[in-house]
């Protein structure tokens, strides 16, 4: 069964760093373009980063660009997302998604685009 698994999320204080972790199962990444969503109680779910299948593109919001980095080990079958400068409103939970039929050189922050999703980690960033 395809799967992604996630992990990393938690309580940070403002200005802290978290790295949040996607293990993919019964499948491959290397094929696979990869992005990360979050949803805020109350909000629509919003696209933090995408990465294209072939890693040559990345696409941030520009209320998290500067501050989160997507990223990907292949070899370890794993996505992360670097988050730097946490903010108070950066609070909701994060999902892991892939596209499992990419197009090389394409990266969508939206969620239509992508295939499968993981379960969600909670971030809460708080004093």
């Amino acid at each position: 069964q395809l799967q992604l698994v996630e992990s990393g999320g938690g309580l940070v204080q403002p200005g802290g760093s978290l790295r949040l972790s996607c293990t993919a199962s019964a499948f491959s990444l290397v094929a696979s373009a990869i992005g990360w969503f979050r949803q805020a109680p109350g909000k629509e779910r919003e696209g933090v980063s995408c990465m294209s299948v072939e890693g040559s593109r990345t696409n941030y919001p520009d209320s998290v660009k500067g501050r989160f980095t997507i990223s990907r080990d292949n070899s370890k079958n794993t996505m992360y997302l670097q988050m730097n400068g946490l903010k108070p409103e950066d609070t909701g939970v994060y999902y892991c998604a892939v596209a499992l039929h990419p197009s090389a050189g394409i990266c969508i922050l939206s969620q239509g685009h992508y295939d499968l999703e993981g379960q969600g980690t909670q971030v809460t960033v708080s004093s």
